[in-house]
């Protein structure tokens, strides 16, 4: 492919991309296949020969789609969002062009200029305190990182060189492998398993706090776990708090862990890899509450802030504790400004990154700092839609409370319902969740994740949730599961359906029956109860031709009945077939009138 088929395949491309994320809710949520699905449609070995554009991309609808989960949908709510925006897609297409390789200034000093000015930018819209915020009068700043978990890795091992280094001080015989053999971290129970992860990586140990009833890590039981741990003879240099668990988006409060955390000598890194985002509406910010007691913070723009992954927005006070973990200085990196500018290798573990300020700065131009307000709050508001369509279901219960744009529900009883629930909701794609288990109690996380997430969609995704529901009920308690749906969702899925007004046994309280389960009567319903009670097709019947042919013609029009159209059929019916009209099975209808002539239908009994 040279660049004037690149030209013309790349403009087909976008094309290609904006049908996907134009018509991404057609598509099922979750794919139905099987591991292994891809290597029965693939060959065994690479091409010898290579093939054309049109080849390759024609199997990225047969071989690739089928077995993609749609993270764009309206109707994944698994995990957090991930979200894309064109802005962003735009950037890193020509931040893939540049292909630069930004570990020092001088490899491109457009790179690591432009991150340090839209951290800065970033920090701000936050409101971040100063101290985090790229300055010549000071050593702090921010660095765009992989993955939130790369980042808690990355402060993890910062707070451990600085540990041993301030341990060494007071201890001098003290070596970096018995010091490290002795250090322990601490962080919520509902803390990202990330955070376990890197403290293996980090060869620490790490102390699990128990949170409160509303999930959140305090500052007494901080403490109480300091003593304990010193008393057997540990050394404790690190504290990753979490706001915004993965579990129920919970916050640990800072007010009470930081202070602790100074007072300690510890370092205190904040984890807000999905609520983070919200923090650019001032309404939010109330949890950032004690954020001056901490040394690092990290979010991800590339959940919530329409920039498309990866992109890891993390901050520190203090670089040097960074540069004297991962400060490397081969000849052949140095350069006539040294010292003079940042290089990104001494801030992050690889040595190489990838030009990802382009699309953060894309996108923050795209959409503004209102712009992205309003995007957060539209989130928010539809989660709590969601929210109070759960709580008006006397199954379910919300067994945490909503935080931003993530509810945890699950059905009243064993955690085993709730778990039949999410496999069964799961195996049909419609609607994508994944559990949590909070205090023992088994939940589904239902968190509003696509820009494309309209009112409707939820109003159809928790319609499939109960409906699934009520069929797991329905065959617990060993009787079929019946739904009432609303007039209006009747007749939008059944165009015969008409309503009847039917009287109740009180003439002065009308009632409308509902019809999708109460009122409906499919031909074959009809046709069989009338076999079945009468012995013999209807419109065999011999004794008026004029209702044989009406009857004839109400069966052959594929018509649904009301209660009274199939009243006035049967009744038909029962004079049409007046000679065996006395079978015990028949319907007796018992009826009166009320002042006004109009027909109350008391009871019908067989």
């Amino acid at each position: 492919m040279d660049l004037d088929d690149y030209r013309r395949h790349g403009k087909e491309m976008v094309d290609y991309i904006a049908d996907y994320l134009e018509t991404v809710r057609s598509r099922r949520v979750y794919p139905s296949v099987s591991p292994g699905y891809l290597r029965t449609m693939l060959p065994a070995s690479a091409p010898v020969e290579g093939e054309s554009f049109e080849a390759i991309i024609g199997d990225v609808e047969t071989c690739i789609m089928p077995g993609i989960t749609h993270w764009q949908s309206p109707h994944m709510h698994a995990y957090f969002p991930a979200l894309n925006s064109p802005a962003s897609l735009l950037a890193d297409m020509l931040a893939d062009a540049i292909n630069c390789l930004g570990f020092t200034w001088a490899s491109s000093p457009a790179c690591t200029e432009l991150e340090m000015i839209v951290m800065n930018w970033l920090g701000k819209m936050i409101a971040l305190p100063e101290e985090f915020l790229h300055s010549p009068e000071r050593s702090g700043g921010g660095v765009i990182q992989t993955t939130a978990s790369e980042a808690t890795l990355v402060c993890l091992l910062a707070a451990r060189t600085r540990a041993i280094k301030d341990h060494q001080q007071t201890d001098p015989e003290a070596t970096a492998s018995d010091i490290n053999a002795r250090l322990v971290g601490y962080c919520s129970d509902q803390a990202h398993s990330s955070v376990e992860k890197a403290a293996l990586i980090g060869l620490v140990r790490m102390h699990y706090v128990e949170s409160d009833d509303n999930l959140s890590m305090r500052g007494d039981k901080l403490a109480n776990a300091l003593d304990s741990d010193r008393k057997a003879g540990l050394i404790p240099f690190f504290v990753c708090a979490t706001l915004g668990t993965t579990g129920a988006c919970s916050f640990d409060n800072l007010k009470e862990i930081g202070p602790i955390c100074v007072k300690n000598g510890l370092w205190l890194h904040i984890d807000a890899a999905y609520a983070g985002s919200a923090f650019v509406c001032p309404e939010f910010r109330s949890w950032l509450q004690g954020i001056e007691y901490t040394d690092s913070f990290a979010f991800n723009p590339s959940k919530w802030l329409m920039v498309h992954f990866d992109c890891t927005a993390m901050w520190v006070k203090s670089s040097q504790a960074l540069h004297r973990t991962f400060n490397v200085d081969p000849l052949y990196l140095k350069h006539e400004n040294s010292g003079l500018a940042i290089d990104y290798m001494h801030w992050q573990i690889p040595l190489s990154k990838r030009f990802r300020a382009l699309k953060l700065w894309f996108v923050l131009r795209n959409f503004g700092i209102t712009g992205l307000q309003k995007h957060i709050r539209e989130g928010v508001r539809l989660a709590q839609k969601f929210e109070a369509l759960v709580l008006a279901d006397n199954r379910f219960e919300i067994p945490a409370p909503r935080h931003l744009g993530m509810v945890v529900f699950r059905l009243k009883g064993d955690n085993s319902l709730t778990e039949c629930l999410l496999k069964r909701m799961n195996s049909r794609g419609r609607v994508h969740c994944v559990p949590a288990a909070l205090h023992g109690k088994y939940v589904i996380r239902f968190t509003v994740t696509s820009t494309r997430t309209t009112g409707d969609d939820i109003l159809r995704d928790w319609t499939e949730i109960r409906g699934t529901a009520s069929e797991i009920l329905g065959a617990l308690n060993g009787s079929p599961a019946r739904i009432k749906v609303s007039l209006a969702e009747t007749r939008q899925k059944n165009e015969a359906f008409g309503s009847s007004l039917l009287l109740a046994n009180s003439p002065m309280s009308p009632k409308i029956v509902n019809g999708s389960f109460a009122a409906i009567y499919d031909t074959a319903d009809i046709f069989n109860e009338c076999m079945k009670t009468f012995g013999r097709n209807p419109s065999e019947g011999t004794d008026s031709p004029a209702m044989r042919r009406r009857i004839k013609g109400i069966l052959m029009s594929g018509k649904q009945f009301s209660l009274d159209s199939r009243m006035d059929l049967v009744k038909g019916i029962e004079t049409c077939c007046r000679p065996i009209a006395d079978s015990p099975e028949l319907p007796q209808m018992k009826e009166d009138e009320d002042s006004t002539g109009s027909q109350n239908i008391r009871h019908a009994t067989k």
